[in-house]
């Protein structure tokens, strides 16, 4: 079909673009209050307040490591160092008229560091959330599904 793009629909054929990022979940624990983990908010088109995992691009030279404990001080204020990996997750969605194929690599990191900042003009919101309050306050599924590893790696790591 001449002109749909081979989509079945006029247009054009999107470029297809692949991006690779990293972050994951800072946890603290002082003993008293029990594990809690520093979550992200932004706000999305429609106002609403989504809390996720800080992540953002690998720049050249690093790690997906390196740049989860970058991005997690970035987004956060807190410092953390790498304990386990804790997945990768990957989706689609399309921008600025090209389909693009992410992939995220998740860690988790404990927090040796910092203080909680939302300094970062890409986070609304930054919270402590206990550990127990995770899937409740997380926005997406896919991640709530990587959270749900972190007591036994925790457990794993002591």
């Amino acid at each position: 079909m001449a002109g749909t793009g081979g989509r079945g629909r006029p247009g054009r054929r999107l470029r297809r673009v692949d991006e690779t990022s990293a972050g994951g979940l800072v946890v603290a624990d002082d003993g008293v209050t029990g594990p809690r983990a520093a979550l992200i908010g932004r706000t999305d088109r429609r106002g609403r307040l989504l809390w996720s995992l800080p992540k953002g691009h690998i720049e050249e030279g690093e790690t997906p490591e390196d740049t989860a404990v970058r991005e997690v001080a970035e987004e956060t204020g807190i410092i953390g160092e790498v304990v386990a990996p804790l997945g990768i997750i990957d989706f689609w969605f399309v921008a600025d008229g090209r389909r693009v194929h992410k992939t995220v690599h998740h860690f988790l990191l404990r927090a040796i560091g910092g203080a909680l900042s939302d300094a970062d003009i890409e986070v609304t919101e930054v919270a402590w959330v206990p550990l127990t309050e995770l899937s409740g306050r997380l926005a997406y599924a896919d991640e709530r599904a990587l959270v749900e590893r972190v007591p036994a790696l925790l457990a794993d790591s002591a």
